[in-house]
């Protein structure tokens, strides 16, 4: 843990003026009463976003959706995205869609994923975005799990549908192409136009499903994390306090969105908050990156430690020949903002980047750092007000500061999943006594409510004195080494008779420094020097990259497995 403090960025200025005060008496159903129909128990999230404002006659002609894709641009304002989503609903009707049907949308970045996504939200269509980078395996055990009435792609992409499938849904909806392929084909490419813009949104209980996003790991069978309309409430007030969405903002969330955070932050969230969401659809480099930055005038971005620590290695010449002055906000997710990442965005991008933390489960950011409060770098920040978390042992039972446990949320926010898909017992054991929903992360909180990261539940190491500690601290330390651009710690065993740890660190090198035997007796001696003496790494080895989800998220069980001989999967198509 680290206690050096960074003084709160705007600490007067934002959504959220008082932490304390925004928990005092926080209640959850007083916010989500004000929605259109939330009173009466009945609600739909299109209703209080997208056609919230399209109804305004101040709000209709200002921007809701701006998707750019090799210099092309296409603009929708609210008005304009009410009447796409109007009529790409009244077509899944009219081609026998109905609520609770299931639509996976596997597309490559383009506006039709957002429309598709409007109008299931509309007319209770669950929908199921999958990465366009999906192999077959993943298709297939998406589709085996889900059946889905059909699927929405690409020409390019229709081919990796598995065969056996083909005849089964009776839908194969092309964005764009030539009909007469396959026999349930259809091509929505000028469909839509002919259908009607006067279609829903159809108003349901709160706990109706919204969407269905898979995610896996490299040893366990992927999992369908079910939502609903519920959330809307959680994904209001987290936009408002963590994002800081403000009206007249133009919000990046550079994510897919395949990814929940691409779902939910780029497109629910600004929708519901009346701003605009912006989407590139180019591929990633620094140049493109602060080039989108600049041309949008984005005001608020939300993007991974990864991405940062790209455009870090892209060197600080080039952010400074791009006017960022818009920019006021930088959020992250998906991986711990380590020090060096967030110092240097600070000093080369001009703005703090706050850190937040949630899953595919939680539904929505859950832990964050808020413009309100000073950062202590390596922290996740406090819990969203409205959300109780704790750091609990095996039994439940919440520990005293500074120890390491496993992170809990008090269940029933607006926002956690409302089900596995086809999973009742899976979904049940995420719950312990006392109410509490565990996320399978390892974290410790110190005295002023502050989270730190500190792994996964598989991750704990035992040091000396039967201690438990978490790889992240030891991480922490190697990647503060000059030499070192990211580092992984995993336990592979005991140290025979000692009942310790065996631990090994896996790193890899800045440009300019090389993998040798002279630095790697220099970094053990460093994590020596840096670390308590109970703590002993053994063992470690230099890497070219570490694996990691598409997200940016380490995962040290694929680095476990493959010590072991076993098959460690492709990180590349993990989620979490």
């Amino acid at each position: 843990m680290i206690k050096a403090c960074i003084s709160a960025q705007t600490p007067d200025s934002g959504n959220l003026k008082s932490y304390e005060s925004a928990r005092a008496g926080f209640c959850w159903a007083e916010l989500l009463s004000r929605f259109p129909a939330g009173r009466a128990g009945q609600a739909n999230i299109i209703t209080a976003s997208v056609d919230l404002w399209a109804d305004d006659p101040v709000k209709k002609d200002h921007p809701a959706l701006v998707f750019e894709s090799r210099g092309k641009c296409e603009r929708l304002s609210y008005g304009e995205l009410k009447t796409r989503s109007c009529r790409w609903a009244a077509m899944l009707l009219n081609l026998g869609f109905a609520a609770g049907d299931r639509l996976v949308i596997f597309l490559p970045p383009c506006p039709e994923t957002f429309f598709a996504m409007a109008a299931c939200a509309r007319i209770g269509v669950i929908f199921c975005p999958v990465f366009f980078t999906s192999g077959f395996y993943e298709l297939e055990t998406r589709m085996e799990s889900i059946l889905p009435k059909g699927v929405l792609t690409h020409p390019d992409l229709v081919e990796k549908i598995p065969p056996e499938f083909i005849g089964q849904l009776q839908h194969i909806l092309l964005t764009q192409g030539v009909s007469g392929i396959f026999p349930n084909e259809t091509i929505v490419e000028n469909l839509w136009q002919t259908m009607s813009k006067e279609t829903g949104p159809i108003p349901f209980s709160i706990d109706t499903p919204l969407y269905l996003i898979f995610t896996s790991g490299s040893t366990r069978p992927p999992k369908g994390i079910l939502h609903s309309h519920n959330d809307m409430a959680g994904i209001y007030a987290s936009a408002r306090w963590a994002l800081d969405l403000k009206p007249g903002d133009i919000l990046w969330t550079d994510a897919d969105p395949a990814w929940v955070t691409g779902a939910v932050y780029g497109a629910f969230a600004p929708w519901l908050c009346g701003v605009t969401a912006v989407v590139c659809g180019d591929l990633f480099s620094a140049a493109n990156w602060y080039r989108f930055l600049e041309k949008h005038k984005v005001t608020v971005w939300y993007t991974t430690p990864r991405v940062l620590r790209k455009m870090m290695e892209a060197g600080d010449d080039l952010p400074t020949r791009y006017d960022l002055s818009a920019l006021r906000h930088i959020v992250t997710v998906g991986a711990p903002l380590v020090p060096d990442i967030l110092y240097w965005t600070k000093a080369n991008l001009k703005k703090t980047p706050h850190d937040t933390w949630w899953m595919t489960e939680t539904g929505i950011i859950c832990i964050a750092n808020f413009v309100c409060m000073d950062i202590k770098p390596g922290s996740m920040g406090k819990a969203l007000p409205g959300i109780e978390a704790e750091i609990i042992d095996a039994d439940g039972n919440p520990l005293p500061p500074l120890s390491i446990g496993e992170l809990a949320l008090k269940s029933g926010w607006p926002g956690m999943m409302c089900g596995l898909w086809q999973d009742e017992r899976g979904f049940e054991r995420y719950f312990r006594k006392g109410g509490w929903f565990v996320t399978g992360d390892i974290a410790l909180k110190d005295e002023e409510g502050y989270f730190y990261h500190q792994g996964r539940n598989d991750d704990l190491l035992k040091a000396g004195g039967n201690r438990i500690v978490g790889p992240f601290e030891i991480e922490q330390v190697l990647s503060s080494h000059p030499a070192v651009a990211e580092s992984a710690v995993i336990a592979r065993g005991s140290e025979p008779g000692q009942g310790v740890s065996y631990l090994k660190a896996f790193v890899t090198v800045k440009s300019g420094y090389s993998p040798t035997t002279r630095l790697n007796y220099e970094l053990k001696a460093y994590l020596k020097g840096n670390l308590a003496d109970d703590i002993v790494v053994n063992e470690i080895a230099f890497m070219q990259r570490l694996p990691r989800t598409r997200s940016g998220k380490l995962i040290r069980r694929v680095l476990r497995a493959r010590e072991l001989g076993l098959p460690g999967g492709d990180p590349g198509n993990l989620r979490e």
